[in-house]
């Protein structure tokens, strides 16, 4: 859950539960600290608007970075939130998002998540088997509402430039092309849970235009396929994403000039009613949208030499940023660390290192070898103190991170705008009984 301090207000940055003596940044900011710009948000979501064919819609996926407020700023700029876990369900609904803008996705889902979805005011799911289809028929009957779902489809092959691929080999996600093709009563729905539409997310973080493309017109061409095999019209047709997005590392949202004229073409051939909605073409994103709005500010902890490798030990790791590089769901972490806004060691009296810059072994605080961000990564001479920055860190960084793991703080999420600092909170973990 999210912990807001009452002390917090507007324009200023308190801690939840600082140290005796937290190191903090020169603007006040205790480390470590994920600061979010707002105004990097709305940049990135008009930059991406302008790659994607109109009209059509954008959801927010909140799994790039859930954060209330920017969930809300891209929510105000037009995006639908996609959600995937009650969690997620009530950082939507906390950031504004009315339900009627939700789409409730996920391979796998409790009775007790689609019962408290429904409750929400939630009509919009995606569902990835027969199974799921009569699961939310019957939640549907009991709830004494009727629902509209996306079925999600995995298509053979895969696409090429992708981070990671989503379909084309057995997988949790989607019914198999095929087999709707074949067999579509069986995933039409029931009574209460109706398709109204088709889900395609064939890869992600793909920074080639024609690469991207591609995989567009391949989940296009299977769109079309099975919008006659199911032989009623379908309300939406979500392509998904695969939108590129640097890193922990600094560089440029990656650009796609003519993916909309290309695509344009494509859903004019293959669904040509698209132009006025039937079916709606949507895509999804959250690397893109967030990815160069955040970086998360370190201190260093400890510098020294072993076996002839220069060491750095940060206040953060591992726990906070890239926990899950190791499962492919988060690139490989390679980051540069700089010093934010051209800052150098700070404290008057304090004896920065002598060492020339070079490369070192980045380390975060954990008690265990994997807290190893790089084992030999360009670093400047720092020296216990000093701040540092990963750049590009909006997207999959707190939230895809170990921070449950040995129980270091979580660290502080500042949110600007415009140079001023609009909100600071820091996520708490609390142990209740349960019945």
């Amino acid at each position: 859950m999210t912990d807001t301090d009452p002390r917090t207000r507007p324009g200023t940055v308190t801690a939840v539960a600082p140290s005796p003596r937290p190191a903090t940044a020169p603007d006040g900011t205790p480390t470590p600290a994920y600061v979010y710009d707002l105004a990097a948000v709305r940049s990135a979501h008009a930059r991406l608007r302008s790659w994607l064919p109109e009209p059509s819609e954008l959801y927010y996926s909140l799994k790039a970075n859930p954060h209330p407020a920017v969930v809300s700023t891209l929510h105000r700029l037009g995006c639908r939130a996609e959600v995937s876990s009650p969690g997620e369900l009530g950082a939507a609904l906390e950031a504004g998002v009315p339900a009627s803008d939700i789409l409730y996705t996920g391979p796998g889902k409790r009775d007790e998540d689609i019962a408290g979805a429904l409750a929400a005011g939630v009509r919009d799911f995606a569902v990835d088997s027969v199974h799921a289809v009569d699961q939310l028929d019957r939640a549907a009957a009991l709830h004494g509402v009727r629902v509209g779902y996306l079925l999600r489809v995995n298509p053979g092959g895969g696409s090429r430039g992708a981070g990671l691929r989503m379909t084309g080999d057995p997988s949790a996600f989607g019914a198999d092309a095929e087999d709707v093709r074949t067999r579509p009563q069986r995933y039409t729905g029931g009574d209460h849970a109706r398709i109204e539409g088709l889900h395609l997310y064939l890869a992600t973080n793909i920074a080639d235009e024609a690469a991207l493309g591609d995989s567009f017109g391949e989940a296009i061409e299977v769109a079309r396929t099975l919008c006659q095999a199911v032989g009623r019209p379908l309300r939406t047709i979500d392509l998904g994403g695969g939108f590129g997005a640097p890193y922990a590392r600094e560089g440029e949202l990656p650009a796609y000039p003519g993916l909309a004229a290309r695509l344009t073409g494509e859903l004019d051939r293959a669904l040509p009613g698209w132009r006025h909605h039937a079916p709606t073409v949507a895509f999804e994103s959250g690397r893109y949208l967030t990815a160069t709005c955040g970086r998360l500010l370190t201190r260093v902890l400890d510098v020294k030499e072993s076996h002839g490798q220069r060491v750095v030990v940060l206040d953060t790791g591992i726990n906070h940023l890239g926990g899950m590089a190791g499962l492919r769901r988060v690139p490989p972490l390679h980051p540069d660390v700089v010093r934010p806004d051209g800052a150098g060691p700070q404290d008057a009296g304090r004896t920065s290192t002598t060492e020339p810059p070079g490369p070192a072994m980045i380390c975060g605080p954990l008690c265990t070898p994997l807290d190893t961000w790089a084992r030999s990564r360009p670093l400047p001479a720092v020296a216990p103190g000093d701040l540092l920055a990963v750049p590009n860190t909006g997207a999959y960084g707190l939230h895809a991170s170990l921070v449950l793991f040995l129980g270091h703080p979580a660290p502080l999420e500042v949110v600007t705008d415009g140079g001023r600092t609009v909100r600071s909170d820091r996520l708490t973990f609390v142990r209740r009984a349960e019945p």
